[in-house]
């Protein structure tokens, strides 16, 4: 095998990091490979400055610095595996800087447009009581849209008021304000026994064929949604997630507390919704201070 095989062995079987990761990391070394073929210059001889010229190399072509961010943080992995192999002595990517990337403080929406967006499926059919528990227990939640369409019936505690997730190995409890149990118990007792035929299945939320509802059907679902509110930003599963996060610290709820619901392993990853509620307050200030 050559070096790039070696590394794929090691990420997958030594490491175990997940398919997107291996993926990410095996296209960045691809890439980077193929330019070192066209400059004719083996893996194993490549120095600093090469790959601070294979940076130039990307920027020249238009990659973000984010993309090349991420490249040089594949490479550092890949050079670091070869250094432990003894197939090279260095590190030639452990010096490489790149440019800072600028994180943008996500879009969330405001409590009226959520409010307005909620209101818009219609409790007068199957699909709309099905739609209705779906998007209320989302922005109840938090969670992910991957985290939804996996719940199962049994992930649901109607008389406790909560939910259980279960994401990469790892539960967690999460609270359902009045609306949303309201909802799902009227989607759950009512509705889903007309949707589901099968006595095995055991998904939460079915489509209209009563097997589980996809990742492309719930997106329509909220585009359908959006245009029927008539909301211009755009309405997202991850917008909805960081409406939930904002809204909650606006109104007093502790950043541990959040990063718990979120299920973020690193309160860093939380913290970006203390910068966008302080940046809120900056603009509502800049627009009310009669001095501002």
């Amino acid at each position: 095998m050559n070096e790039v095989e070696l590394f794929e062995t090691y990420l997958r079987e030594e490491k175990g990091s997940s398919q997107n990761t291996i993926s990410s990391y095996l296209r960045d070394v691809h890439q980077f490979t193929a330019w070192l073929k066209e400059e004719r210059l083996p893996v194993a001889k490549v120095k600093t400055e090469d790959i601070e010229r294979y940076t130039r190399h990307l920027s020249g072509m238009g990659k973000s610095t984010a993309t090349i961010t991420r490249c040089v943080a594949s490479l550092k992995s890949f050079y670091g595996f070869l250094q432990r192999e003894g197939k090279v002595k260095t590190n030639p990517a452990r010096q490489v800087t790149t440019d800072k990337v600028e994180h943008k403080l996500p879009n969330v929406l405001t409590s009226r447009e959520v409010e307005l967006f909620l209101e818009q499926p219609r409790c007068v059919d199957a699909k709309g009581y099905r739609d209705k528990a779906m998007l209320e227990l989302l922005y109840a939640t938090g969670i992910r849209v991957t985290e939804l369409i996996d719940l199962e019936i049994g992930s649901v505690n109607l008389a406790a008021g909560v939910i259980r997730c279960v994401s990469k190995g790892k539960e967690r409890i999460i609270p359902l304000y009045p609306t949303a149990v309201k909802a799902l118990s009227e989607y759950i007792k009512n509705v889903r026994p007309q949707l589901v035929d099968d006595p095995n299945e055991t998904a939460l939320f079915v489509n209209m064929s009563g097997e589980r509802m996809s990742r492309q059907g719930f997106w329509k679902l909220i585009k359908h949604y959006q245009d029927l509110a008539g909301i211009k930003k755009e309405i997202t599963p991850q917008i909805l997630r960081h409406s939930f996060a904002t809204h909650l610290l606006e109104n007093g709820a502790d950043l541990r507390s959040i990063q718990e619901m979120l299920g973020h392993a690193d309160i860093s990853s939380t913290q970006i919704y203390t910068h966008l509620v302080s940046q809120r307050l900056k603009d509502v200030y800049a627009k009310a201070h009669p001095r501002a």
